[in-house]
């Protein structure tokens, strides 16, 4: 009984699937007759099946990277690829360096997208002319239609002393109030830095030459921050924080800007160094009610110091800080914190330091201050911290009242730029790209690729003014990139390398 009730099942479904094979195969006249339409129908679901795996992004393997050139996986670290072990960081490195390329490859064509639609010279003066334009606008346009139109060009850094080309990547560059010269902190490959004075000549014909001071100081310890003092006369001195070394504690040194001239090298002037433990920034006090007076910003605490007497006042602050700078109008310093705190010293409160009441101002940003920048309206102050963030502030009422997109920062101690009519903002990011945004909107103007592959020690370093080298100096960019110094100048008819019968 069971047996037969098997074989009987057995029978059904192979009817069952007897049946389902002769449903499937299609007939010769069907085939011959439809031959054309099943092909296209075939051929367009073909492509459109293409099509949508071509848009279609293709997924991510854990372990495994997607070659789109080769059109297949490969393993990643820890790997089996013998010679050519690939991680996410190589790849990442290798697809930065590819855009770097392109960019740089886009930087130096001679015609350049413009920052914003219609934006051009011609269509400028045209409004101008037809009254459509105010001349304060037409000046700030005009002066973005430049800054997109920048060319690059290297300079070579003179020296008398001196025939070798300079291999020490540079560290730091500080420009003076009047750009006439620029201070350099150069790290020296056996360790410690290098510093001196570049002087900037110009010509007639667009040429810029450099010159370095044949009096290098050189120092075993590490350079956190620089700042210019005027202490005789305006930017008469160098102020620098220095990190301690081994036994030797760390110290600011106020060294004359005469040792580093090739002119009167016997004229030292006030030389002096004050004993002061590791500071993260330093600032120079202009106004006269603080004379000759100085700031270093330490770890929970600020130290205001009288470069002639050398008398003290120290603040207490909640965090280390990292940035510091004091305003013209009155005797105030602004300091920015590693816990992203922005707060304020009214120094005619001396004697109050031991509390908190003199804090005139306090706000916050997201992440650690990495440089402060007061506008020429006081009231007003520019901070960039370590989430890449630039926010620029109204101090009367502690909003943020603009933020400038696209900075790139983690870590780093980054400073941020203005140029004195305040058109222009910079900053050099963490990725090597130096960034130009106009200050009144907040839109981005340009984005400059570095001439050399992105890394730690190729962050640029840049200096913008409208006279670089004084009065009679051209405008551009100055940009120090490892051991490399560039000129991004505005005018097109910039030539290099003229002879010097042919400067100034």
């Amino acid at each position: 009984m069971r047996k037969s009730l098997f074989q009987n099942r057995k029978k059904a479904a192979g009817m069952k699937r007897g049946h389902w094979r002769k449903k499937r195969p299609r007939s010769t006249n069907d085939e011959q007759g439809n031959g054309s339409n099943s092909t296209a129908e075939t051929g367009t679901a073909e492509d459109s099946g293409s099509s949508s795996q071509s848009k279609t992004p293709t997924p991510e393997l854990p372990g495994f990277y997607y070659d789109p050139e080769k059109n297949r996986y490969f393993r990643l670290l820890p790997g089996h690829n013998n010679c050519n072990p690939l991680t996410k960081e190589g790849l990442q490195k290798k697809e930065d360096e590819r855009i770097r390329l392109t960019l740089l490859a886009e930087d130096d064509a001679p015609v350049k997208k413009a920052p914003r639609a219609g934006l051009n010279s011609a269509l400028l003066l045209q409004k101008r002319h037809l009254g459509l334009l105010p001349p304060s606008s037409y000046s700030r346009f005009i002066h973005e239609v430049k800054v997109t139109g920048m060319q690059r060009h290297k300079l070579d850094v003179q020296s008398s002393n001196s025939t070798s080309p300079n291999t020490d990547n540079f560290h730091l560059i500080v420009a003076d109030s009047a750009c006439e010269r620029v201070f350099t902190v150069n790290d020296v490959s056996h360790g410690g830095c290098k510093y001196g004075i570049m002087d900037f000549q110009g010509s007639r014909k667009g040429s810029l030459s450099v010159e370095m001071c044949d009096n290098l100081y050189f120092t075993n310890r590490k350079v956190n921050s620089v700042c210019w003092a005027s202490v005789t006369h305006k930017d008469s001195h160098v102020l620098l924080c220095l990190v301690g070394f081994a036994q030797t504690p760390g110290c600011v040194s106020l060294l004359p800007a005469s040792l580093f001239s090739n002119l009167n090298p016997d004229q030292p002037g006030m030389l002096c160094s004050f004993k002061i433990s590791t500071a993260w920034s330093c600032a120079w006090c202009l106004n006269p009610q603080a004379d000759k007076t100085f700031s270093t910003g330490l770890s929970r605490r600020v130290i205001l110091t009288d470069a002639v007497t050398g008398r003290r006042a120290t603040y207490s602050s909640g965090s280390e800080v990292l940035a510091q700078q004091f305003t013209l109008r009155a005797p105030v310093l602004f300091n920015g914190c590693r816990s992203g705190e922005i707060f304020s010293i009214d120094l005619r409160q001396r004697e109050r330091g031991r509390s908190y009441s003199w804090q005139t101002s306090r706000f916050f940003q997201e992440s650690s201050i990495t440089s402060l920048r007061l506008l020429q309206d006081e009231n007003y102050l520019l901070a960039a911290d370590m989430l890449g963030q630039i926010k620029l502030w109204d101090i009367r009422v502690k909003r943020c009242v603009r933020q400038y997109e696209g900075h790139n920062n983690k870590y780093a101690f980054l400073p941020i730029h203005v140029n004195e009519s305040e058109d222009l903002l910079l900053a050099a990011g963490q990725d090597c790209y130096t960034r130009l945004w106009s200050l009144r909107d907040g839109h981005l103007l340009r984005t400059i690729p570095s001439p050399h592959p992105a890394g730690k020690d190729s962050i640029p370093n840049v200096v913008f003014s409208s006279q670089l080298g004084g009065s009679k100096g051209p405008p551009g960019l100055l940009m120090a990139v490892r051991h490399d110094l560039y000129y991004y100048s505005y005018n097109k008819d910039y030539q290099d390398g003229l002879p010097v019968e042919d400067q100034w």
